[in-house]
């Protein structure tokens, strides 16, 4: 079982910035995607920014230049800086990851969400 911990969301201004954290937790043996998704109200769920098997990063159209992911592997732990905010960034933001046991298939699971509102 792997648990991941979303903080850093909340309110914020247009043209803001905040610093989302996940942290995963559990008995970890190989994590080989892990990133975020978003899913405002009425719509899907929608990735904005993972790292990819291999070590890349793929991110959103919409927030290309304006968010950042990034990771401290030695803490399991992946970041998105956002800045420039605007307001259809306002969404509930999911951590996700895709676990690799020491025996078994790939598996993967979701953070509880942190909800980031962007305020005109």
């Amino acid at each position: 079982q792997v648990q991941l911990v979303e903080s850093g969301g909340g309110l914020v201004q247009e043209g803001g910035s905040l610093r989302l954290s996940c942290a995963a937790s559990g008995s970890i043996f190989s994590i080989s995607v892990m990133g975020w998704f978003r899913q405002a109200p009425g719509k899907q769920r929608e990735l904005v920014a993972v790292f990819i098997k291999g070590g890349g990063t793929n991110y959103a159209d919409s927030v290309k230049g304006r968010f950042t992911i990034s990771r401290d592997n030695a803490e399991n732990t992946v970041y998105l800086q956002m800045n420039s905010l605007k307001p259809e960034d306002t969404a509930v933001y999911y951590c996700y990851c895709l676990h690799a046991p020491r025996y078994g298939s790939e598996y993967p699971y979701w953070g509880q969400g942190t909800q980031v509102t962007v305020s005109s």
